[in-house]
């Protein structure tokens, strides 16, 4: 801080005197307010332009649904850092921030603000209409994106992040969307698109798949679950059972098959003291007390019949069409039969498990759906219809109780286990059989430069192009790649891209459209009512296009997008000139080629090898064949001082403008910068107290000092080099050359 001139030649003084005493977070804000009066953040933006040399960050979008956490500013630190640097070396960057709007993170908000409970809910906002009350829905989510963009854009301010910030990138934008129409096309053109009737995680509040990529190492709880052991007796047996064990029991009504082990030892007991034999593995039976009567392999017991106690109930009669419940062998690469929990007979229900279903369909064993999208148990299901099977386990438990004098119940035991749950709203999932859309990771390209390889070999070979900071982020990387199943793209939900699909119902064939002058050229009805529009729900779906195979009306499937699709499409959507118009990627491919691949991004590692990297690296395969950027530093998680993770219902989370209030940004940033990125941050008060004072106030008394001897001695900064004194050491010349440069 330079000292006013007073216009009196006598006052010899060139810095303004400091008190000992320094309020940072106050002081910060003045230094803000004097930035923004003379406009030196847009200079400091703006002082390369003329520069040849390039450096291409590409921003990774922050949620715009509630304000920014200190989790947020140790990233946007870093991002501000390394652009600055850059900056300062006279590289011309674009300083781009972008903000990702679309998809559960904003709909559950806006489901909380209103008080809506289920799909159902939404679709009722306006009573008697729900086309509208969609419309009113997706507009609210739009609202409710802008609005925390603002609040996220001044909380970075905040931060000291210089960016351009009038002219962010907004993944909700129409030049986002339709550029992964294109790339949707592409991969159709490369036979990849198909529509899959699977088994998949489900959340039966959001009405929607939970793809693989979203489960994600917190998203499991720990919670106790009444565990049950059930006798399965053996078809012209009497008193044989088969003990099986499950933690789901209201997966027992969808059971078609038991699983072995065909290698591992298992036992027939001896009788107990209710002429009872059961079969279970040798080791457990050991463990249970069970009197041993017969050793056997697992292979013995292949093809046994068994009878289920829900072989009554319509629903579960009419999809069984006279099959016959047997044991059957687990597949190694598909179930490990473990010895360390349960009896290793284990529950097979097709429509109820991922492992299940793929047993099931290997074998060609029968499915019976028993849940709706609601996990409520479906109609023909006798006296289960109706009830939730998540939110009353016990009626399952009730029943086998009852049945038959309680003959299939061995026990019911509490257990404690971690559980998947929805990542946006914490309910436990279920496993269902709905018809989604994927993306093939192994179907040999038709109609790339890289025609016979798979989209995953593809991605592997560009993941090792790629310098990963820390070294394991490519482990990491590749470790996913190549375990990943198909992609799962859709979801039963409103707010977010809308898939470029469109199916005809009367025969099944489907096309993907490219883009919006192709939806036009297309369309026979609709389009007068979606002209003037986003290209969201429920608008898109007035259009109508005509099958070229049967002459029929195709439509839009009724399916939003998985909003990583969003994110992962940014190196194609958001190069444009001066960050405004029209993207590069179509208006001037040879300008947008100076900047693509990104030289540098940085995210926090956890989770995002399965999210952003992983659609960033896709979709630039896919396109262009090449990695989308050429540096990543990955960084670690931020907990609270003493360890734990922070959450509000704990206790112990920090919000960022209270922190900025308290201890200032400064002091955030220091801890940022000064932290190892592969190591977790430990944030907190204690820890924040104790930087500042072993370095901002140490630097501020040092700087007081200098103010102090600075004016005594009459002493003011110079460019004049020649009258250095000679007796001073190279550092000091060194210093003071610098300090001339600045």
């Amino acid at each position: 801080m330079t000292k006013k001139s007073s216009g009196n030649l006598k006052d010899k003084t060139f810095f303004e005197p400091v008190d000992t005493k320094v309020d940072f977070p106050t002081l910060e804000k003045k230094i803000l307010e004097d930035w923004d009066e003379k406009g030196i953040v847009q200079k400091y933006l703006g002082k390369n332009k003329s520069s040849k040399k390039i450096f291409s960050f590409l921003d990774g979008p922050i949620t715009a649904n509630n304000p920014m956490g200190i989790h947020h500013a140790w990233g946007r630190t870093y991002k501000d850092v390394f652009q600055r640097y850059k900056n300062m070396q006279g590289f011309r960057e674009r300083f781009q921030n972008g903000f990702d709007c679309q998809g559960l993170w904003v709909e559950v908000e806006v489901e909380k603000e209103l008080g809506l409970k289920s799909k159902k809910d939404i679709e009722n906002l306006i009573p008697g209409d729900k086309k509208a009350s969609i419309a009113k829905f997706i507009s609210l989510c739009k609202e409710r994106a802008q609005k925390y963009a603002n609040i996220q854009t001044l909380q970075s301010k905040r931060l000291g992040y210089f960016m351009d910030w009038d002219n962010s990138y907004y993944t909700l934008s129409d030049e986002n969307n339709y550029m992964i129409w294109y790339f949707l096309a592409k991969c159709h053109e490369n036979n990849l698109i198909y529509k899959g009737h699977d088994t998949v995680p489900w959340c039966p509040r959001c009405g929607t798949a939970i793809s693989q990529h979203e489960i994600l190492t917190e998203s499991y709880s720990e919670v106790t679950h009444d565990s049950v052991y059930v006798k399965y007796p053996l078809a012209g047996k009497k008193n044989e059972f088969l003990l099986v064990w499950t933690t789901t029991p209201w997966t027992l009504p969808a059971n078609v098959a038991i699983a072995v082990d065909a290698d591992k030892n298992y036992v027939k007991t001896a009788k107990d003291a209710n002429n009872n034999i059961f079969y279970l593995l040798e080791n457990v039976a050991k463990k249970l007390s069970f009197s041993i009567d017969k050793k056997l392999k697992g292979n013995e017991l292949l093809d046994l019949k068994y009878e289920s106690p829900f072989d009554e109930i319509p629903r579960v009669n009419k999809a069984l069409k006279g099959y016959q419940h047997r044991i059957i062998a687990a597949e190694k690469r598909i179930l490990e039969i473990s010895e360390e929990e349960g009896t290793g007979l284990v529950h097979i229900a097709p429509s109820a498990g991922e492992e299940d279903f793929q047993l099931g369909k290997k074998l060609k064993l029968p499915l019976i759906e028993v849940i709706d999208e609601e996990a409520n148990y479906m109609d023909l299901m006798d006296g289960f219809s109706g009830q939730n099977a998540k939110k009353h386990p016990e009626i399952i438990l009730d029943y086998l109780k009852d049945y038959d004098g309680g003959k299939y119940l061995f026990k019911i035991v509490p257990v404690k286990h971690r559980y998947p749950v929805c990542w946006r709203c914490s309910t436990e999932l279920v496993w269902r059989i709905v018809d989604e859309w994927y993306i093939a990771m192994d179907r040999k390209l038709m109609a790339s430069a890289d025609k016979g390889s798979t989209l995953r070999e593809k991605m592997i070979d560009v993941a090792k192009k790629i310098k990963w900071i820390p070294g394991f982020g490519l482990e990491r990387e590749l470790d996913w790649l190549n375990n990943m199943h198909d992609w799962l793209i859709s979801k039963k939900r409103y707010w977010g891209l809308a898939l470029p699909i469109w199916e005809c119902k009367k025969c099944g064939y489907f096309t993907v459209v490219e883009n919006k002058d192709d939806l036009k050229n297309k369309a026979v009805a609709g389009w007068e009512k979606f002209i003037g529009h986003t290209p969201h729900k429920p608008w898109i779906d007035e259009v109508k296009i005509e099958c070229p195979k049967c002459q029929g009306l195709m439509e839009r499937i009724p399916d939003v997008g998985n909003p990583w699709l969003d994110a992962g499409i940014v190196s194609f959507s958001t190069i444009t000139q001066e960050n405004k118009g029209k993207p590069l990627y179509w208006d001037n491919r040879k300008e947008w080629e100076k900047w693509y691949p990104a030289d540098f991004i940085t995210e926090s590692f956890p989770g995002q090898f399965k999210n952003w990297f992983y659609s960033l690296i896709a979709m630039s395969s896919l396109l262009e064949g090449k990695e989308p950027f050429k540096e990543v530093l990955g960084f670690a998680t931020l907990l609270a001082e003493d360890g734990r993770p922070m959450h509000k219902s704990w206790g112990n989370s920090i919000e960022f403008n209270e922190a900025a209030d308290k201890i200032g940004v400064d002091v955030m940033r220091w801890m940022y910068v000064k932290q190892n990125p592969a190591e977790n941050l430990l944030f907190g008060y204690r820890v924040a107290d104790e930087t500042r004072r072993r370095f901002h106030l140490r630097l501020w008394n040092i700087y007081n000092f200098f103010v102090t001897y600075a004016n005594i001695d009459s002493w003011k900064p110079g460019n004049d080099l020649k009258n250095q004194n000679p007796n001073s050491s190279i550092l000091d010349k060194w210093i003071l050359v610098r300090l001339s440069e600045t």
